[in-house]
């Protein structure tokens, strides 16, 4: 936890008074991967479980399929800020395929959703049968938020975690939304935890990239404490993924294919 938190020094204003203060900093961590000795991207993040985060992305980006098959070796120089990654099948991406749109049908459709390239390759179509119910939705999101230490006391991080029914199994916390999906992501393929029925559960917004990093990771069953967009929620319909969205209290809100959602088991 240390690498994750400064102390710093601040003013801070309060009903009038003006009084100087030591304050819990959440910190960052600018990190390049360096893929079979190509620049393949930068990525700031929170200086934890980076290995993971980075076996993630490379899958997310459809880089890698099988950690073990694909990975030749990965090495993290924390000090220089680098990760070398070597894999079995010599990939050098161009920066077209990373940075080009894609327009086109998702799922056979007709409705067009906007991608990159190798979003359209790695996006899946959700087939799980399990069902929740409200009251598991709102237990996991207390857990999630309960057992973020890091959040409790800088405010400045998001919680992803991946869930069965009745517990979290995996929680991962970082500054970037994206990156704590990654860092989850990373753990599954590296110790070939089965995904397909599990419930992601999430801290942040359901952006229509945080909605593909869903897909991609491969689950039909996603938790937010916050607000969905439009176009995340289109990408839902057609990926057959469930959504749900402000997870507060004793509410919740179901947007996509609400078959999955019970009220009782």
């Amino acid at each position: 936890m240390s690498d994750m938190i400064i102390n710093r020094k601040i003013l801070s204003y309060r009903n009038g008074e003006l009084k100087e203060k030591e304050d819990i900093i959440v910190t960052e961590f600018p990190l390049t991967i360096m893929l079979n000795g190509v620049e393949f991207a930068t990525m700031v993040c929170t200086p934890t479980d980076i290995e993971e985060m980075v076996v993630g992305f490379l899958g997310s980006e459809g880089v890698i399929l099988n950690y073990q098959k694909d990975i030749q070796s990965i090495s993290i120089d924390e000090s220089k800020g680098f990760a070398y990654v070597e894999t079995t099948r010599k990939v050098t991406p161009s920066v077209e395929s990373q940075t080009k749109r894609f327009i086109g049908s998702c799922c056979g459709k007709s409705r067009q959703s906007f991608y990159f390239q190798n979003d359209v390759k790695t996006a899946k179509t959700a087939t799980t049968t399990q069902t929740i119910t409200y009251h598991q939705c709102i237990e996991l999101m207390q857990s999630l938020q309960s057992t973020s230490e890091i959040f409790k006391e800088t405010g400045g991080v998001h919680n992803a975690a991946l869930c069965t029914q009745d517990k979290l199994i995996l929680s991962r916390t970082d500054i970037g939304r994206h990156n704590a999906l990654d860092k989850l992501y990373g753990n599954c393929l590296m110790h070939k935890i089965m995904v397909r029925d599990k419930i992601l559960i999430f801290s942040g917004r359901i952006s229509s990239e945080i909605l593909l990093k869903a897909s991609k990771i491969g689950v039909g069953i996603l938790l937010s404490k916050s607000a969905p967009t439009e176009l995340a929620l289109q990408a839902a319909e057609e990926l057959n993924i469930s959504t749900a969205g402000f997870i507060r209290g004793n509410r919740v809100n179901v947007y996509t294919h609400p078959e999955r959602f019970v009220l009782n088991n």
